[in-house]
């Protein structure tokens, strides 16, 4: 019998124990291949207006997919290597030299990638339909998806987990050099060592978080500000959450022994030891299970919310189904042409909208553009009634009077200043005649198409005729339209948008809409996917780190029952001790991402009204968890009955 073929039995014969690894590698598969098969797809290249750009987003999380990849095959292939220490302790008991029991351990996990990678494939190409059609369906298309195999998917394939899998053979070659026989027959019985806890330590943590958490409150109006503050932010959480799960629990489970009166009752003392003692090996565990639980329910969080409020934004950023700045009769003549020939979508109004272009000093005003010096910044002016009859064709409300020095502020997208801290402030317009308005209100509902900066402000009829007359700017005037259905006019924009020049400023709503959807169909998908893809990550460490204490408890379980302790305490003990597992960094998890998730509307990233997709999120998460939760019970128990 060759090494080869005795390689090839073992993974035969041994199939019920790698399965769980197998059927890893296979997901891992799966996952990469249906994702980047994507970024090659026809029918989603011809239903998408910036495919080109939109590709840069799959390839990047392409490589997140990587490294996701690595470490869960990594970490799937430690567990089951561990499990196999004492079959490779017997093997070099019987006299096999160590250069081949490497050998024999490199071919079997050759083979099993193989396999899985063969495997993988195959169910990926029968998925990557399924994902298109789904990804489609978010872009609003109906288009029919033709069945096809994607060779660059299959290449990149083949060439990623032909490394991954090389590198961990060579791990499982080398483990037989790194421990000694003696090493390799007592690992399942190897325990921990409880770490020494540390007050000083462990509060040090509590104030990494409290840092942490105290920074999403903090402005971040600038390139600098957010870049430093999500820079601490990230670093302040992950070596707080650590400190705190290293040295923080232990106080906690101390304390648990301190109550003597639960303590000692039914099988508290002995799971609260369990716990204690595996308090290093869970210490990992438990930072990689908070800290992934924070970036899941981000990524779906943020992705959602694009989602759910695509209509509000298309809105905000093209308030008009139709505008553009007046001033060439070629592109008036054939605007006109086009809406009248229209007959599915009729005109309901139209208006002229007279604005005001300058310069203005905002060394008195509490935001400041970035990249503009703050003495010369590019803003708008509109009178009060050109304001009120734009409101009355919008459906909102009109303006009360306004002073000759007052303005009303109109909220900037991108924005997260409250009333507070503008109102009063003062904008400077002018050099020699100076003229300062004050900000007597913020309104929200922008009526202009955006444009950086976006500061626009309404002023009396009388100031705004005075700075016309008195200030060296532009007038310009917007000729702007709402037609009904306007989500559905994709003839009319498609013939209206070959005539948008800079000069005239062109803005559709139902090119804004598509943008957005496209934007938020891809961010549904691939935050969503990464998103479950992390989800499926966290349950299978937890998973295979309850298996393989479930393994190494089997003996103790099969002490207690005889000396009388029946199955459903047991049973008690094992769902107390993996609760513990499950529940505190699922807890400190979720509270990880509402914070994140403050710092992202603090930044514009998300909406300020994100409560439903944030409560869907986390409530679906917990659903997904507590099934983890009885897996992991199910299967804990069914191991340490098989001893008992």
């Amino acid at each position: 019998m060759t090494l080869f073929s005795l390689a090839k039995r073992n993974v035969g014969g041994n199939l019920k124990n790698y399965l769980l690894y197998f059927l890893s590698m296979i997901f891992s598969v799966v996952i990469y291949y249906t994702f980047v098969s994507l970024r090659y797809s026809e029918e989603i290249a011809a239903n998408m207006a910036k495919w080109e750009g939109m590709r840069s987003v799959f390839l990047q999380a392409s490589y997140m997919l990587i490294l996701f990849a690595g470490a869960f095959i990594w970490y799937s292939n430690s567990f089951f290597t561990r499990k196999r220490k004492k079959e490779v302790g017997l093997y070099a008991l019987l006299g096999v030299r160590k250069r081949t029991i490497g050998k024999m351990l490199f071919y079997e996990n050759m083979f099993m990638g193989a396999g899985a990678v063969a495997i993988g494939i195959v169910l990926g190409a029968l998925l990557s339909k399924l994902f298109t059609m789904m990804f489609l369906k978010l872009l609003d298309s109906a288009v029919e998806v033709s069945f096809r195999i994607s060779p660059e998917a299959i290449v990149q394939t083949l060439l990623v987990f032909a490394v991954i899998i090389v590198v961990t053979s060579l791990h499982n070659f080398w483990l037989i050099y790194r421990f000694q026989l003696a090493e390799l027959f007592r690992a399942d019985r190897e325990g921990e060592e409880m770490p020494r806890p540390s007050i000083y330590t462990a509060f040090i943590g509590v104030l990494l978080l409290g840092f942490a958490y105290w920074l999403v409150y903090q402005p971040m109006n600038t390139s600098a500000q957010m870049g430093r503050n999500l820079l601490m932010l990230l670093i302040a959480m992950i070596a707080g959450t650590y400190m705190l799960f290293r040295f923080g629990i232990i106080y906690v489970l101390k304390l648990a022994q301190k109550m003597k009166s639960r303590y000692y009752a039914g099988m508290n003392m002995f799971s609260v030891s369990q716990l204690l003692y595996r308090i290093q090996g869970n210490t990992r565990m438990f930072t990689m299970i908070a800290l992934l639980s924070a970036f899941t329910l981000c990524a779906v969080t943020v992705g959602s919310d694009s989602y759910y409020t695509l209509e509000r934004n298309a809105s905000t950023e093209a308030p008009f189904s139709f505008m553009y700045v007046k001033g060439d009769p070629v592109v008036e003549g054939k605007v006109t042409e086009t809406l009248a020939a229209d007959t599915t979508h009729p005109i309901t109004a139209q208006i002229d909208i007279s604005v005001l272009k300058l310069h203005a000093d905002l060394s008195g005003f509490y935001y400041h553009p970035s990249g503009f010096n703050k003495t010369d910044v590019p803003i708008k002016l509109m009178a009060l009634s050109t304001y009120n009859a734009t409101a009355e064709v919008l459906n909102r409300s009109a303006q009360p009077a306004i002073s000759d020095d007052g303005a009303v502020l109109l909220r900037p997208m991108y924005s997260s200043f409250t009333d507070k801290e503008v109102l009063g402030n003062t904008i400077s317009i002018g050099t020699q005649s100076r003229a300062d308005l004050h900000i007597d209100r913020l309104v929200d509902g922008r009526v202009l198409p955006w444009g950086f900066p976006d500061l626009c402000l309404v002023v009396s009829d009388s100031r705004f005729a005075s700075l016309v007359q008195a200030v060296n700017a532009e007038v310009v005037v917007y000729k702007a339209y709402t037609v009904k259905n306007q989500g559905s006019t994709k003839a009319s924009t498609e013939t209206l948008m070959g005539l948008k020049t800079n000069e005239n400023d062109f803005s559709s709503y139902y090119y804004q809409y598509r943008m957005n959807l496209e934007s938020a169909g891809l961010n549904v998908f691939t935050l969503g996917f990464l998103g479950l893809v992390f989800l499926a990550a966290t349950g299978c460490v937890v998973y295979f780190k309850q298996l393989t204490d479930a393994h190494a408890d089997r003996e103790r379980y099969a002490i207690l029952r005889k000396i009388g302790v029946n199955r459903r305490e047991i049973r008690a003990s094992i769902a107390m001790q993996t609760a513990f597992v499950f529940v505190l960094p699922l807890l400190l998890g979720i509270t990880h991402s509402l914070m994140i998730l403050r710092a992202l509307t603090e930044i514009q990233l998300i909406g300020g009204e994100s409560l439903m997709p944030i409560t869907i999120s986390i409530v679906a998460y917990v659903a997904i968890y507590i099934g983890y939760y009885v897996l992991c019970v199910n299967s804990y128990e069914r191991i340490v009955k098989s001893a008992v």
